[in-house]
């Protein structure tokens, strides 16, 4: 079942996120989070930071456990997905680094990497809370459109769309790595509630898809559908779509 929260603009988008978020650290202090990176979520986690240092949130229980991370960058190259949340982030909040996990890109043996990352996030009892954004293409995570669902973590060729979205984080389109280690959806659809944030005109037509779609492969973000604990925070621009909901 999937909850519609309609936003004003990114940045009430961004607050209504982090409220859902911060309650779910209230309420349990050790919870589980599992991340995003991405421009979206950005709105959100500045957000977090200020009720942090306001004093009105307390991550120093929390454990973290990101989506994804390009295949062949370490975790101190300013290009990974895990500099980026430190630098977004985690350094600005108390987190315990021995709590945060983000697949290992560095590690080029793709099978380890990813069975290493399904044994933590298992052993960690999957997420209470799962951030998510999503493609213009419907994939979450680095999940692409395929012929089937994904399971658990594995190693994706990223679309041509994912790379050129991606490529304003770099300063050339050839820099963008074309693989990366994603959980799987079914790693995902395990978490007790997921959260979704979107904005954007050029989000319309998968926000649609995601919600109101048939559940397809073709678009990840459809299995959504049969979560019985879904959010979605979009703004207006990206619900623009969704007439009746």
């Amino acid at each position: 079942m999937i909850k519609i929260i309609r936003a004003r603009d990114y940045d009430d988008m961004s607050r209504k996120a982090a409220n859902i978020i911060s309650a779910q650290v209230i309420l349990k202090p050790d919870c589980v989070l599992g991340l995003a990176t991405g421009t979206t979520p950005i709105g959100t986690y500045e957000q977090l930071i200020d009720w942090y240092k306001k004093g009105d949130i307390d991550f120093s229980e929390v454990r973290s456990y990101n989506l994804d991370e390009y295949r062949g960058l370490s975790h101190d190259d300013p290009q990974s997905y895990h500099f980026f949340m430190n630098d977004k982030f985690f350094d600005h909040i108390n987190i315990n680094p021995a709590n945060v996990h983000v697949p290992d890109g560095a590690n080029d043996d793709a099978d380890a990497a990813c069975a290493e990352y399904d044994k933590m996030v298992e052993e960690a009892g999957f997420c209470d809370l799962q951030l998510l954004g999503i493609g213009r293409n419907g994939h979450i995570g680095f999940n692409e459109p395929d012929d089937v669902f994904s399971k658990g973590t594995h190693c994706v060729d990223l679309t041509q769309s994912t790379i050129e979205a991606n490529s304003r984080l770099f300063e050339h389109e050839e820099d963008v790595p074309r693989q990366a280690y994603t959980m799987g959806v079914q790693t995902i659809m395990n978490a007790r509630m997921i959260l979704v944030v979107a904005n954007g005109e050029n989000k319309a037509q998968a926000v649609h898809d995601m919600c109101f779609g048939p559940v397809t492969p073709s678009c990840p973000a459809s299995i959504l559908q049969l979560h019985p604990n879904v959010v979605v925070v979009a703004d207006e621009e990206a619900l623009s779509l969704c007439k009746d909901c």
